[in-house]
């Protein structure tokens, strides 16, 4: 049964995102994202707990998973347009667009840490498993669910289908840059989108996506962005306090269940109690950063002062310090947080709670899957061979980071 109506989602970004029922891809759409399984989505955070660094980071899955249709969307009907052979393909790309993060839990990939569990695996096991998102599927196609893991795995037979999903130039990565840019306020994630799709190009011989020469430019600031969001925004130091003691929280939680002195609901102890890739379905799509806060509100009043103690930092939003340590060798890392805990150890308890070394990565531009190609007089090359300043980001970033108390700053500060 196809819709008679058009649904309409006013993005801040893509303005007018409208989905046509009349069209049988269109129609299947709309059932998706009515489904639980999607709208749980408005549940989970984008950015994790971002929000406690960037006030504005309060965007969900759900409208990035709009957002990354939209382009999608924009994106193959350009090329089919040209390339009428690509049109067969449609609904594979779209839906894969539209349900690629479906698998996301509590926190996003802050709780991918946290819980040990992999969004993509579920995102595989949702499409599978949920009835509402298979009824949806097989009303397009009863192969399409297989077309779309294909999509996912990087294993369908024409891999500019699953380059529009997952590549080094991809509408995901095209619309949470877009989108993290305007909602945390920082301008390094501005990136020139027309120019980028009217360079996509089709080439029938590899039927690989490429991009034209004269596009080249776009592609290249599309890559400095990536760059400067990664370390100025998803690897912000303060983001990575905050992350920090939310892991610490549920590290002490899991101890404290252990030892029969917590209190949480079903959903919440089989996720600190099992490992969260085998939990029944049900009990996966139960848990939304809504239903992990609740319980760090509650456990501020905790009998294990540890616990108390970390929840409130989290709610409270008082956060641990960083120091950048990159310049320090591995024993000397160790040695200054052995410091910095020895000092700890008689205010706080077990300080391995309140002190530690995290590493944030930004792996730069890499050949993954492809890399990107540029048509060329002289046929398809590799943007990194005719870039020098695509070379430069190929490089992998490190930063290394010690976190420690705000109450022993002064005394850190001398031992530097």
């Amino acid at each position: 049964m196809l819709f008679s109506t058009e649904r309409t989602y006013h993005d801040p970004l893509h303005g007018a995102i409208a989905l046509n029922g009349s069209d049988p891809i269109e129609a299947a759409l709309i059932r998706l994202i009515d489904t639980p399984a999607f709208q749980r989505l408005r549940r989970i955070r984008q950015l994790g707990s971002a929000s406690l660094t960037f006030h504005g980071a309060e965007s969900s899955r759900f409208t990035h998973s709009l957002g990354v249709l939209a382009i999608a969307r924009r994106a193959f009907d350009r090329l089919a347009s040209v390339y009428p052979q690509l049109q067969p393909y449609r609904a594979v790309v779209l839906c894969a667009a539209l349900l690629h993060d479906i698998g996301h839990g509590p926190f996003s990939h802050t709780g991918e840490e946290v819980f040990g569990s992999n969004h993509e695996h579920w995102t595989g096991r949702i499409l599978q498993e949920s009835a509402p998102i298979r009824s949806a599927l097989d009303t397009v196609a009863p192969d399409l669910t297989e077309q779309i893991l294909q999509v996912y795995l990087k294993k369908h037979p024409i891999p500019l289908v699953w380059q529009l999903v997952s590549s080094q130039l991809d509408c995901d990565r095209l619309d949470y840059l877009m989108r993290d840019s305007y909602f945390t306020g920082a301008s390094y994630g501005k990136i020139d989108l027309e120019r980028i799709l009217m360079a996509m190009r089709y080439d029938p011989v590899t039927q690989q996506l490429v991009v034209a020469r004269k596009g080249m430019t776009a592609v290249e600031h599309y890559l400095i962005v990536r760059y400067f969001m990664y370390a100025q925004v998803y690897n912000h130091p303060k983001n990575i306090a905050a992350c920090w003691v939310l892991q610490q929280a549920f590290v002490r939680a899991r101890e404290c269940l252990q030892q029969g002195l917590l209190e949480a609901d079903d959903t919440v102890k089989a996720w600190l109690t099992d490992n969260c890739d085998r939990l029944p379905l049900n009990q996966y799509l139960a848990a939304d950063d809504g239903v992990f806060t609740y319980h760090l509100q509650r456990w501020q009043s905790s009998t294990d002062a540890i616990l108390s103690d970390l929840c409130r930092q989290f709610i409270d939003r008082d956060l641990p310090k960083t120091l950048d340590v990159t310049h320090l060798d591995t024993n000397d890392r160790q040695a200054l947080l052995q410091s910095v805990q020895q000092r700890l150890g008689t205010v706080n308890g077990d300080a391995t709670y309140y002190a530690g070394l995290q590493i944030s990565l930004s792996r730069g531009y890499t050949l993954y899957q492809r890399g990107i190609k540029c048509h060329t007089a002289a046929g398809l090359q590799e943007l990194s061979d005719l870039s020098p300043l695509v070379q430069t980001l190929t490089n992998p970033y490190e930063r290394a980071w010690l976190i420690y108390p705000r109450a022993i700053d002064s005394a850190l500060l001398k031992t530097q």
